[in-house]
């Protein structure tokens, strides 16, 4: 049997490729519409302020965050006690679901806040099985060597997905804004067929006899005595919860630059093509040396590049700053990646994939519920922006000094084979 040289030459893994794919161009382009409605009904329905309306979006991110948060230690132990394909596949359904009630409640003209939120924390919920299930599934369908070219395989499904999924969202919003959701509704008919025609996938599972919350415990127990792997996943928890821009979009959209929903999704967009560039580039040549300073210098130019977009007044500048901005996101993400999967062993790799999936919501979602708090606070949009850019590039430096371990970290194998036992 002849090994494989690419992940791409694995029948499975290209499955999980286009499922993947067809999934974030759909949940993407999903929630960029949906925050675009929020706004759109708090200022034109209901009359709010352009402040008002702005902190309806920071309640977004607590909308979606909120069930993730509560349902990560279940997730985890999920996709470590079941089959990881089917947890993933359920999830998928789930989504169908929604984009199909959003695309019936918009059709019908029968949204309203309450729908519109009740849905966002149904696709939370949604997510927090998906991630931890579908990420942990890979290492075993893919040689460990291959591993981190498929990290970067798998994130360029992310990143081209959130590219296509807001700028096509946004362009069929102009047309009719119920077409975003049906077209959301159709890709994940194609996401999920993808995931059912994999077939069984043979795991590692974890002991049944040991109770739910002990295990869960165990994973942050593994993620706690990996310094290196602890510092990655916080740095980028509290950069991005600082630097959370993305959440003013509507604001910048609407009323700001005054680009509608069709600038909107280019603007949503421009984070993904820049990842984008930098995910195909890591997926021909992965980042193999000094991979703690480079982790530090992208997440402090992910910070700048928030600060030039918020000061920007030129829409085709503030792409520009929205792509450096992804560009650079997507170097933390690739070594952040990279080593939880070749550091975690296959049967805790769903909880600790849980646990940074929350990690990662939580800079998310509450990094744009603190930039709709800061927008109100500060009674701007554009302070707010700045403001969290600024203080993304204040926490690199800080945790530079209290983890050492990012700065003098030169290859990914000196940290995949520290502590094998957990603490």
């Amino acid at each position: 049997m002849i090994e494989p040289t690419s992940p791409t030459q694995i029948p499975a893994f290209r499955l999980i490729w286009i499922s993947r794919l067809c999934a974030v161009v759909a949940t993407t382009g999903m929630v960029v519409i949906l925050g675009y409605q929020i706004y759109d009904i708090a200022r034109s329905v209901h009359g709010m302020s352009i402040v008002d309306a702005s902190f309806l979006l920071g309640l977004l991110g607590l909308a979606q965050f909120v069930p993730y948060a509560l349902l990560s230690p279940v997730s985890g132990v999920v996709a470590d006690r079941f089959d990881r394909r089917r947890v993933a596949l359920m999830a998928t359904i789930l989504d169908f679901a929604i984009a199909l009630a959003l695309a019936i409640a918009t059709f019908s003209d029968t949204s309203s806040l309450t729908l519109l939120f009740a849905l966002a924390a149904a696709h939370g919920a949604a997510r927090v099985f998906l991630g931890p299930s579908l990420g942990a599934l890979v290492p075993n369908l893919v040689p460990e060597r291959l591993l981190p070219r498929a990290v970067a395989l798998s994130s360029t499904a992310w990143q081209f997905g959130a590219l296509a999924g807001p700028t096509v969202a946004g362009l069929l919003y102009g047309g009719a804004d119920w077409m975003p959701y049906a077209l959301s509704t159709s890709l994940l008919v194609v996401s999920c067929t993808a995931l059912f025609s994999i077939g069984p996938v043979p795991q590692a599972l974890s002991d049944r006899e040991t109770h739910p919350i002990r295990q869960f415990i165990e994973g942050y127990r593994f993620l706690r005595g990996h310094r290196f792997l602890l510092g990655c996943v916080t740095l980028d928890l509290f950069a991005v919860l600082m630097g959370g821009a993305t959440a003013l979009l509507p604001v910048f959209a609407r009323d700001i630059l005054h680009v509608g929903p069709e600038g909107l999704g280019l603007m949503r967009a421009m984070p993904g093509a820049g990842a984008a560039v930098v995910a195909f580039i890591l997926s021909w040549r992965p980042i193999e040396r000094e991979v703690g300073t480079k982790m530090l210098l992208g997440v402090a130019a992910y910070g700048a590049a928030t600060v030039g977009f918020g000061l920007s007044t030129n829409f085709f500048l503030s792409l520009a700053c929205l792509a450096a901005l992804g560009a650079a996101d997507m170097i933390s993400v690739f070594i952040r990646s990279a080593l939880q999967q070749l550091s975690t062993p296959d049967e805790m790799r769903g909880r600790v994939g849980a646990i940074s999936g929350l990690f990662i919501s939580a800079s998310n979602e509450l990094g744009e519920m603190q930039s709709g708090v800061a927008a109100a606070l500060l009674h701007s949009a554009v302070a707010a922006v700045v403001f969290g850019g600024a203080g993304a590039i204040v926490v690199t430096l800080v945790w530079a000094v209290i983890f050492p371990e990012l700065r003098n970290a030169r290859t990914f194998a000196p940290q995949t084979r520290e502590k094998e036992q957990v603490a």
